[in-house]
């Protein structure tokens, strides 16, 4: 393949973009003082992923319990070539791309058809952007990186769009984080920044047996757990809190009622935690809990009215035959 641009020299660390927020976002200690200060107790999980905590979520994936991202790898190495083929994108953009791991999937697939494309990472942790955008560049010489650092809770509406020709990706069931009308929001807030032509990659897990979901938040090595309790650490390190890891357990459970994974830091007694920054404290009472995370999961008819709803066609929906996870490919119109 005809290679573009690379970084000018090979050892250059390349340079995040920064995405202004279109929205304002809560910072660290606003999310605290909301969430810590007032019952019932609770924590933004983007905490969870300053650079300890991704090395670990990727950790997790690797995991035998936890099905979403292998299950999606597998969707994406057998129809990356249909995707790339179906969309042809001038750029693709990931939101929340991580260490961009099953995107390779779609990079394997540009170069199976000799198709040039450039990619635009965008995630909140500048240090992992930065090595992931190195490490792509080894990867796949022809590749043109631009990373973008910034919350896509702050709005869209910034997005550099440098190409005429678009496919936005969002993997990993990460829409399941948010709250029913955060997702709603969000997709809104994303088709208003796409031109009519442009497409969308999105993964969704799926409601399925309650054992294998619970499993899959409560793997038997213990690094969900570690990732749970390590947002403690994050609070300890940013804020000065005195937060003692272990006098808290890690609970994740499938709530049925609201269709979503709950996880939980478990209070194991009765304990005060200050935060010197703010100096502010908090109470908890033995087998109180904060809440961390949410992770909805969809019936196929949810997520797809909820793309239908916002002026997004489905073009093509992968799924296995057990039916465990939905990718699909849409394009707004």
């Amino acid at each position: 393949m005809q290679t573009q641009n690379k970084y000018v020299h090979e050892d250059a660390e390349p340079v995040c973009q920064l995405v202004e927020a279109e929205i304002y976002v809560p910072n660290l200690k606003e999310d605290v003082c909301s969430g810590l200060l007032e019952k019932p107790y609770s924590l933004q999980p983007k905490y969870f992923y300053d650079e300890r905590g991704s090395q670990l979520f990727d950790q997790i994936c690797d995991t035998p319990e936890y099905y979403p991202t292998r299950v999606e790898d597998r969707l994406l190495a057998d129809n990356a070539v249909n995707i790339i083929s179906e969309t042809m994108p001038s750029q693709i953009i990931e939101l929340g791309s991580g260490t961009s791991r099953k995107t390779r999937r779609l990079f394997d697939a540009c170069e199976n058809l000799s198709h040039l494309c450039s990619y635009a990472p965008f995630d909140v942790c500048e240090p992992m952007l930065v090595q992931t955008a190195v490490d792509l560049n080894n990867e796949y010489d022809w590749l043109n990186i631009s990373p973008l650092l910034g919350d896509y809770h702050a709005g869209l509406g910034n997005l550099p769009m440098n190409y005429d020709k678009n496919l936005f990706v969002f993997l990993g069931s990460t829409i399941g984080n948010f709250e029913a009308d955060e997702a709603r929001t969000f997709i809104q807030d994303l088709r208003d920044k796409m031109s009519s032509g442009d497409y969308f990659l999105i993964g969704a897990d799926r409601v399925k047996n309650v054992d294998v979901l619970n499993a899959a938040y409560n793997d038997v090595q213990g690094l969900t757990a570690e990732f749970n309790l390590n947002v403690l650490r994050v609070l300890n390190r940013e804020l000065d809190a005195n937060f003692d890891l272990n006098n808290f357990q890690h609970q994740a459970h499938y709530n049925s009622q609201h269709g979503r994974i709950e996880m939980h830091l478990n209070s194991l007694i009765a304990q005060e935690i200050s935060f010197k920054s703010l100096r502010k404290s908090f109470k908890l009472e033995q087998g109180e809990s904060i809440l961390t995370e949410l992770s909805h999961k969809y019936q196929f008819e949810e997520i797809e009215s909820l793309l239908l709803d916002h002026q997004f066609e489905v073009v093509k929906h992968y799924q296995p035959e057990n039916k465990y996870f939905s990718l699909l490919l849409t394009q707004a119109i």
